[in-house]
C-alpha cells in the first residue's frame, strides 16, 4: 500500500489520474478543471505521473503546440482503485464533515 500511496497518493494526482480517467485532456484543460492547483504543481505532478510510467504525454507538431495527457495501460489498471476511492468519499463525506465540525 505505501508504495502504490507513494506514486498516487497527495493531494493533486488523485485528481489529476480521476480526470484523465474519463478523458485525454490538453494540458489548459487540466489547469482549468482541477481547481486550486498552481500551473508549477500541475507540471511536476504530470511529470512524475509520467515518469512513473502512469501518464502519458503526446505532444502534436502544430502552431501553437498541442499537447494532450491520457493514462498508458498501466494507468487504465487504476480505474478500479479510483472510483473506489471516490465511491468512498461519497458514502462517507457527510460524516467526516460532521466529525471535523464536532473537534
Amino acid at each position: 500500500m505505501a508504495y502504490a500511496l507513494g506514486l498516487i497518493g497527495g493531494r493533486w494526482k488523485p485528481a489529476i489520474l480521476c480526470r484523465l480517467s474519463n478523458k485525454t485532456m490538453r494540458y489548459g484543460e487540466l489547469n482549468r478543471d482541477i481547481e486550486g492547483i498552481s500551473e508549477r504543481m500541475l507540471v511536476a505532478q504530470l511529470r512524475e505521473l509520467e515518469n512513473d510510467g502512469i501518464v502519458e504525454r503526446q505532444v502534436y507538431p502544430e502552431v501553437p503546440p498541442r499537447v494532450e495527457y491520457r493514462l498508458t495501460a498501466l494507468g487504465e489498471t487504476l480505474r478500479p482503485v479510483l472510483a473506489s476511492m471516490s465511491d468512498w468519499g461519497n458514502m462517507h463525506r457527510e460524516q467526516v464533515a460532521a466529525h471535523v465540525q464536532n473537534d
